[in-house]
């Protein structure tokens, strides 16, 4: 087997929506194929007409450009093997189909034709699954396969087949479902006179209970991805961990790292388990670790769509919350507090302050006072009057820190407070303090 360049395929039924399974293969095609300069191709296989939809094949496109898993060549870019639906290549398979004809290798059976198999076994080397052989001696095990039905279409395996010898992919990664079509396929490619590329069968992803995910499943739409509140780099590392180890400690990993690292070599033969809790701290880490002018600039319509108003002062409010979220789709609670007055407390962070009654009368009109007469704002120049307050009424500061934090925010946790004091400002501060005054009296 020789081939002058990496060349992966993608190739798709536009049935539905792209399936995490499906953005996996995508994924696992594409970092080879950058890993090793080559060529990642789309190919739409769409000739079930009952099924196809112009919907489908747009959410395949939309779902990987969200991913980053842009194509070299395929539908909207073209390319030199095209065209690349396989609606759109009838008469490239009429053509093979006459090759295979005019050898003999095929028959009429009930007005579908057969492809006739060699009688032998058949030894395929996959590079993750290892060694697997098909004997084809016994017919009644390996009937002769059918490749253009009663209709005159044909069926997934010959233009499939057909479609990886015109395209000169070198490398198929595909599902292990697909592990026991490929004894088949290779005979199919011997008969037409081809190369057969490189097989590399993935691990199925399973539910965390070891059943396989099926399109209901949580997690199985990437479509709900972006909805939800994920980013792309993030669901992307989480993928890449579907089945491929770094061999390393390290979980993290950004397109260019997977894209350095990855290899065939150390997919596991295992299934892969999806882990929804992991996905979530994943996105966490790649928010955490993500500069903030991007962060405020994926914040921005996540805000927006909530209905929160935005100002210029918006960018700084993002940092403070850029810590204490896991999810975009957090951003709304996370930051409410900041960007507008109407907030709702938290029951259990207004009950812990209302056991603290006997101080808290009088210490939350107190500090309204004491922030009232703070001339110079600043978080820390607030701070010193509450120390100041503290001091006056014989109470621990700390003791004041909860109060006044679920009066700034109406929760018990959150950003730093002096940045919170500081970000809202005296007038807000003090009218809080006033109305929160109100809430547990």
């Amino acid at each position: 087997m020789s081939f002058s360049k990496v060349r992966t395929r993608f190739a798709p039924s536009p049935t539905g929506y792209l399936h995490v399974g499906g953005a996996r293969t995508a994924l696992f095609c594409y970092l080879f194929a950058r890993h090793h300069g080559g060529e990642f191709i789309l190919r739409v296989e769409d000739t079930d007409e009952a099924r196809n939809t112009d919907e489908a094949r747009r959410a395949i496109y939309d779902g990987m450009r969200w991913l980053g898993l842009e194509w070299d060549e395929g539908p909207d870019v073209g390319g030199a093997y095209g065209p690349y639906l396989q609606s759109e290549r009838g008469a490239i398979y009429d053509r093979y189909f006459q090759q295979l004809q005019e050898s003999g290798r095929v028959y009429e059976d009930g007005g579908a034709w057969r492809f006739r198999f060699e009688r032998k076994p058949v030894t395929m080397h996959d590079l993750v699954c290892g060694e697997v052989t098909i004997d084809y001696r016994d017919a009644s095990n390996t009937p002769d396969l059918v490749i253009r039905r009663s209709d005159g279409s044909y069926v997934f395996h010959f233009v499939n087949v057909v479609d990886d010898l015109e395209m000169k992919i070198s490398h198929v990664i595909r599902g292990e479902d697909h592990l026991m079509n490929t004894p088949k396929h290779l005979q199919l490619i011997e008969a037409l006179g081809g190369t057969a590329p490189a097989y590399a069968h993935i691990p199925l992803i399973l539910n965390p209970n070891g059943s396989k995910m099926s399109k209901r499943d949580e997690g199985a739409a990437v479509a709900d991805y972006p909805r939800r509140g994920f980013v792309p780099s993030a669901v992307v590392n989480f993928l890449a961990l579907l089945g491929w180890s770094p061999k390393s400690e390290d979980e993290i990993f950004s397109m260019e790292e997977l894209i350095a690292r990855f290899s065939l070599e150390a997919v596991n033969r295992a299934p892969a388990r999806f882990d929804a809790e992991k996905c979530a701290w994943v996105n966490q880490q790649h928010i955490l670790r993500m500069g903030v002018e991007e962060f405020v600039e994926l914040a921005r319509p996540v805000l927006v769509e909530a209905g929160m108003n935005l100002d210029e002062r918006f960018p700084q409010a993002m940092i403070m919350v850029k810590d204490k979220v896991r999810l975009l789709s957090e951003l709304p609670e996370a930051a409410g507090f900041l960007l507008a007055d109407d907030f709702v407390y938290e029951d259990a962070a207004v009950e812990k302050v209302r056991t603290q009654a006997a101080v808290v009368s009088v210490a939350l009109p107190a500090m309204a006072t004491a922030f009232q007469d703070t001339e110079d704002w600043s978080g820390e120049a607030a701070k010193a009057a509450l120390a100041t307050v503290a001091s006056k009424l014989g109470v621990k500061q700390g003791a004041m820190m909860f109060p006044l934090r679920v009066a700034l925010s109406g929760r018990g946790g959150g950003p730093d407070l002096a940045a919170i004091l500081e970000y809202l400002g005296r007038d807000r501060c003090v009218t809080r303090l006033e109305k929160f005054s109100h809430v547990i009296a």
